[in-house]
């Protein structure tokens, strides 16, 4: 007889696919293999790479060209979204099968406070989308001098003009 470690982070794992293949069975409105004229929800996979001063986020979007995908930057969120069309073919032949997507998206990012909409550049190559979002510039904290028995002190190395 074998001894057989119990591996919890196995377990979790093996939950999680099946909740998974559950909810996309349960939300997956294609009705499965050979199904005419039917959509199924897709979210583009997204990457969000840090560098020094920016971000660049990438999103794979095969098929659409840059007029398909608006972004629009709202109260601190970034969001990209689109729609992928679905190609019909003709009506012959017997067996189909379809595991493209299709469909309406929606991806969104909060973004940094004290980002400068303006700053955020977009370009499109090859189905890949790149989102540049340059960090804010971090805010320094300003010394105040305190003044002693009613005059004022120096700031930032300044002597105060007090006739003394």
């Amino acid at each position: 007889m074998a001894i057989v470690h119990w591996e919890p982070v196995r377990e979790l794992g093996s939950i999680q696919s099946e909740m998974n293949r559950l909810f996309n069975t349960m939300f997956d409105s294609s009705g499965g293999a050979g199904s005419q004229g039917a959509t199924r929800r897709w979210a583009p996979p997204m990457d969000l790479i840090e560098a020094t001063d920016h971000f660049v986020l990438k999103v794979d979007l095969p098929g659409l060209s840059e007029d398909d995908v608006s972004i629009e930057v709202e109260d601190g969120t970034l969001t990209i979204s689109g729609e992928r069309k679905t190609t019909q073919e003709s009506e012959e032949g017997g067996v189909r099968r379809f595991e493209r997507a299709f469909g309406a998206f929606s991806r969104s990012v909060t973004l940094p406070q004290g980002l400068d909409p303006e700053q955020v550049t977009a370009e499109f190559d090859r189905g890949v989308l790149s989102v540049s979002i340059p960090k804010p510039e971090e805010r320094k904290p300003r010394k105040i001098a305190i003044g002693v028995g009613g005059s004022p002190a120096t700031v930032e190395g300044k002597a105060s003009s007090n006739g003394n």
